[in-house]
């Protein structure tokens, strides 16, 4: 299954309701699980950027759509990046030419 890793930043309204970030995660999780996906970690930052996570969802489209409806909620907003774990990047650079 594809891995995402995201980067987020708070904004003003999600600082404003920090408070209430810890059931915004169960709710993420439980959305990401019933789109057949796995948050597989969750940190929170000290440096550029407030969070970030690891996530695994079945295709790009689901990644985007899950994405945009969490951003969409307007406590965070998202820089995601599609990641390659060890076997795809040697199958990936063992397939050149």
């Amino acid at each position: 299954m594809p891995t995402y890793i995201v980067f987020a930043d708070y904004t003003e309204q999600g600082l404003n309701s920090i408070k209430h970030s810890p059931d915004r995660l169960d709710a993420v999780r439980k959305l990401v699980a019933d789109h057949g996906g796995e948050v597989k970690a969750f940190y929170l930052l000290m440096g550029e950027h407030d969070i970030m996570s690891i996530i695994e969802v079945p295709n790009d489209d689901t990644a985007a759509r899950l994405l945009l409806t969490i951003s969409g909620e307007g406590n965070i907003r998202t820089k995601s990046y599609k990641a390659f774990d060890e076997d795809e990047f040697r199958g990936i650079v063992g397939s050149l030419p």
